[in-house]
């Protein structure tokens, strides 16, 4: 498959009083064309700052990038200038933002909103601008377009709201799509009509779509391949049924054993996984999963093992895994 994006080595950190916060420690990944890769984590993994990197979204400074590559179609866009960005972001890559109560905005009607985008990218008229705005609010499904172009942002619903995000950002046929937690905040019913329309969009449109998201069921349903970030770094990546039959990392079976079950008994609590992500402020030297990992060793502390791959997609990065696991564990455990 060829690939429209390549992520090479690449370390974001950000600037602050107390000193250097690594966001982004080292993450290395490609996205094929019309393949959807979901990245998947808890909150301050490094997911939004992956995707806001690509974007060039970040603040700079307090943001900067520390090393690496992000290649979009053999194009290194983190040497891109600001005004060389305006003319990627919106055309060639969209972002569908987390939150569709706060990302429009309120003081626009929703029609304008669309209208600046396809005259700035696209070079149309504002006649021929509208007439496109309308058939994309019809393309997903939002209800008479041509009344719905001339609201604000309050006369819509969360689920709406999200229909126009997803409009705007399709609205310029983007080859890659990022959808950063595009179902938060919304009714099981909406998010399944969010999730429909993006694949269909996606089909229609051949694009590549990178999935952010906390929501297991949503990444099983929508992805092709699946990035498993913590403290800032990928610790194991596969194919859909690599990571959900086939775990390795302790990390992913423990966020695949929090997931509720349908069978689950009235008396029978949530699993959760105990303690919290360490601070990337000093990042530990070893795995990072080591104070929370129910097979912790003692070389875990002090060293990262390199990936070790067990199939041609699927790898992860665990002592545990590790053709000198048996070498390692003669060190004995720390639990």
């Amino acid at each position: 498959m060829e690939n429209i994006l390549d992520v090479k080595n690449l370390q974001v950190s950000f600037k602050t009083f107390f000193g250097e916060v690594e966001a982004v420690r080292d993450i290395s990944f490609t996205v094929g064309k019309k393949e959807t890769v979901a990245i998947v984590g808890e909150s301050g993994c490094g997911k939004s700052v992956t995707a806001s990197s690509i974007m060039q979204l970040l603040p700079m400074p307090p943001a900067f990038y520390k090393g690496g590559q992000i290649l979009f179609k053999g194009e290194d866009i983190v040497k891109k200038t600001e005004r060389e960005m305006q003319h990627i972001r919106g055309s060639k890559i969209s972002m569908v933002f987390q939150d569709p109560m706060t990302s429009l905005n309120p003081t626009m009607k929703i029609g304008r909103q669309i209208v600046e985008g396809l005259m700035k990218h696209q070079h149309l008229s504002k006649k021929e601008a509208n007439k496109k705005a309308i058939e994309m609010l019809k393309l997903v499904s939002v209800p008479q377009p041509e009344k719905r172009v001339n609201q604000y942002p309050h006369e819509f619903s969360g689920g709406m709201r999200q229909r126009v995000m997803i409009a705007l950002a399709m609205v310029s046929n983007p080859e890659l799509l990022i959808a950063d937690e595009p179902t938060t905040a919304l009714d099981v019913t909406v998010q399944a009509q969010i999730l429909d329309l993006m694949k269909e969009l996606q089909d229609k449109l051949n694009m590549s779509i990178i999935l952010i998201t906390h929501d297991l069921g949503v990444v099983a349903d929508m992805s092709d391949k699946v990035i498993v970030m913590y403290a800032g770094q990928i610790v194991e990546q596969g194919t859909v049924n690599d990571i959900f039959k086939n775990p390795m990392h302790p990390y992913t079976i423990k966020l695949l054993a929090s997931v509720p079950r349908l069978n689950m008994k009235r008396d029978e609590s949530l699993n959760y996984i105990e303690g919290t992500p360490p601070d990337l402020y000093i990042p530990p030297k070893g795995c990072a999963f080591f104070d929370r990992c129910d097979h912790a060793m003692k070389v875990c502390k002090d060293y990262m093992p390199d990936p070790e791959y067990h199939s041609k997609e699927h790898y992860s990065r665990c002592w545990l895994n590790h053709p000198l696991a048996k070498d390692v564990r003669r060190e004995g455990s720390v639990r």
